[in-house]
């Protein structure tokens, strides 16, 4: 559930910052990925074309001066990138006057290049591994390193405020440099991220000292040195936070320290506390930020309390107390019978999130008949169709719901199903974004939602159990998924399961136009299905397919696009080590890596036998790259 979890998430991601480093050779030469002068000529603009003294190359300084001082005011990246176009003087000055650079994939292009191209960079978000990491899987040591980065932008970037990392292994060492590098470092997001421990943790609360957000969203912290992290922080004098999220730190925190770091950070807006903070200490830390926005409640139990301590708590009034509250979550290992406390701040509540809450229908009832301004809902399948019918009926602005299965096992009997579909389809026409886990649905109820909410942008429906059929008809789900394709016209986020042939891919094909991330897992019928979307949705970035019997003729049916996307996952497919090898020879500026089964791996292993061009590959990560194959690929991976 990790990647379900985060707030960075994979449904706002727009072109890479790579486009620019490469668009502008790209359209003076043709466009093409297969050509060697396109990489070429890149790599010399990049490289050191325009350094040096700047009036010897634009004689115009005024006409550039203007430029520059236009350009700062050009916040988006898709405009930027545009702008960069342009000619080379904009592609220069866009440049110099970029703060914030996103990177999709990290190797995609080197640090060395960044910094090269960006000179003023205050601000970075950089993801490494592909999102089936989340999903075992990714080897945990396949890479995605911080170090290289963090050791070329503490000499070029003295001046960088805010790093946000996604799925890259960082190490301690990695945030000592970060810590001692940056003096006027200000933002860490880290999503996902491993490597870690409470040590670095530490490290950051100690030499950030003008830090306002630290956030750790679903990583996996290292707790081995049992280091006292909250504690590094400043012991006196107010702090800058404005931010603090540790839920994913899962061992038990210095409560003094935490309370008195809340008690000195005045600007302290958004706070999500770990399963290890009790009811009690959750009351008195409300007393110590009324001005809290976000919250999210630790473990909402009183776990060890001693005699009468729980009866002396007025949890409501506390929760009364935080008058500008909009987003609550937490309610981890939750005793349900404090759920009641929370009513007083549900009128305002724009996003509440129960995705770690084990609660029936009839617990959620009284709380989200009160949430009407509810935006933004996640919560666990344990409250049936019959609490999805309640939200249905209380949240008419709904724009995004979650609902996650209480019991992950493949052959569990969810208690959602197509009636709770269509529910919410018939009561949140306003929905844009949904998530959406069980094991029983219609192709009528999926083409409801198609027609009553046709706003949709994100639809991700998982039918737990393999090539689940229409359970009242028994037929493929093609004509449901069909309809979503067709039907919501602002679609960019798919993900498909249940029995699907390739008619289903066709529909996507044709009329999912603007699809920019899909997600396939046992489905379809044959090679035509994947050639169908690689042929048809030209705005495709991000495709990952899982355990659907697509080959070598589907995989080389997208040599004309490889180029433009950010990757192409496939596992546990039918793909050779020749057709892999062919889309090697055929583009050399996208990398393709050949992964091994990791449970398998080891000293003894023996290498990929790269004669045996009919050998069966385990899984494909294909993803284009100014630098060619990385230097850090482990044994089991084998770049071709």
């Amino acid at each position: 559930m990790g990647d379900n979890q985060s707030n960075m998430s994979e449904d706002e991601d727009k072109p890479s910052d790579l486009t620019i480093i490469t668009t502008t050779t790209a359209t003076t030469s043709g466009g093409g990925c297969s050509g060697g002068e396109v990489s070429n000529k890149t790599r010399n603009i990049v490289s050191g074309g325009y350094s040096g003294d700047c009036s010897s190359l634009y004689p115009d300084q005024v006409l550039e001066n203007v430029l520059e001082n236009v350009l700062v005011f050009l916040t988006s990246r898709k405009d930027r990138n545009s702008a960069s176009l342009v000619c080379k003087s904009w592609y220069r000055t866009e440049a110099l006057t970029r703060s914030d650079l996103f990177i999709g994939n990290c190797y995609a292009v080197s640090p060395h290049r960044v910094i090269q191209r960006f000179r003023k960079v205050q601000s970075l978000v950089l993801k490494g591994k592909p999102r089936f990491a989340d999903f075992d899987l990714v080897p945990v040591d396949w890479g995605a390193h911080f170090n290289p980065w963090v050791n070329t932008m503490s000499i070029a970037y003295p001046s960088l405020e805010k790093i946000c990392l996604k799925r890259m292994w960082v190490t301690n060492d990695d945030l000592i440099r970060l810590a001692s590098a940056f003096p006027g470092f200000k933002e860490l997001v880290l999503v996902c991220c491993e490597g870690f421990g409470l040590s670095g943790l530490a490290m950051i609360a100690d030499g950030c000292r003008q830090i306002r957000v630290f956030d750790l969203i679903e990583c996996g912290v290292d707790y081995d040195d049992g280091v006292d992290w909250l504690s590094y922080f400043p012991e006196t004098g107010t702090t800058c936070l404005e931010s603090l999220i540790f839920d994913c730190v899962e061992v038990p925190v210095n409560f003094d320290a935490l309370e008195s770091l809340v008690a000195r950070s005045p600007s302290l807006k958004k706070l999500r506390l770990n399963g290890t903070v009790t009811i009690q200490e959750l009351y008195r830390l409300i007393g110590r930020a009324p001005q809290l926005t976000h919250l999210g409640t630790g473990a909402f139990n009183p776990m060890d309390a001693a005699p009468g301590e729980e009866q002396e708590l007025d949890l409501s009034s506390a929760f009364d107390s935080l008058k500008y509250l909009t987003c609550l979550s937490g309610f981890r290992d939750m005793v349900a019978g404090y759920l009641p406390s929370i009513q007083p701040v549900c009128a305002n509540l724009t996003s509440l999130n129960f995705s770690y809450a084990d609660i029936n229908a009839e617990q959620l009832k009284p709380i989200i008949s009160r949430c009407n301004k509810l935006q933004i809902f996640w919560v666990l399948d344990s409250v049936h169709d019959e609490g999805l019918r309640a939200v249905a009926a209380a949240c008419k602005d709904l724009r995004e719901l979650r609902v996650f299965p209480a019991d992950v096992r493949e052959e569990s009997d969810s208690p959602v199903s197509d009636v709770g579909l269509l529910a919410i389809s018939e009561g949140c026409r306003k929905l844009r974004s949904i998530l959406y886990f069980c094991n029983k649905m219609t192709n009528a109820a999926v083409v409801a939602m198609s027609k009553n909410c046709p706003e949709l942008v994100v639809f991700r429906l998982c039918i737990m159990g393999r090539h689940a059929p229409d359970h009242l008809t028994g037929e493929p789900m093609d004509e449901g998924f069909g309809a979503i394709v067709m039907n919501c016209k602002k679609l960019r986020r798919l993900a498909v399961s249940g029995l699907l042939t390739d008619k289903a891919f066709n529909y996507i094909g044709q009329h999912g136009k603007l699809v920019r991330t899909l997600s396939v897992a046992f489905a379809g019928d044959s090679d035509m299905g994947l050639t169908y979307i690689l042929q048809g949705c030209p705005e495709m970035q991000k495709l990952e397919i899982r355990d659907s019997p697509f080959g070598d003729t589907a995989l080389l049916s997208g040599l004309h696009h490889y180029c433009n996307m950010r990757f192409l996952w496939m596992s546990s497919c039918k793909l050779t080590l020749g057709g892999c090898k062919e889309v090697a020879r055929r583009l050399p500026q996208v990398v393709v890596e050949v992964i091994s089964d990791h449970s398998r791996t080891g000293p003894n292993l023996p290498p990929l036998d790269e004669k045996d061009l009919n050998q069966e590959i385990e899984k494909l990560y294909l993803y284009r790259s100014l630098e060619g194959r990385r230097s850090d690929a482990p044994e089991f991976v084998k770049i071709l």
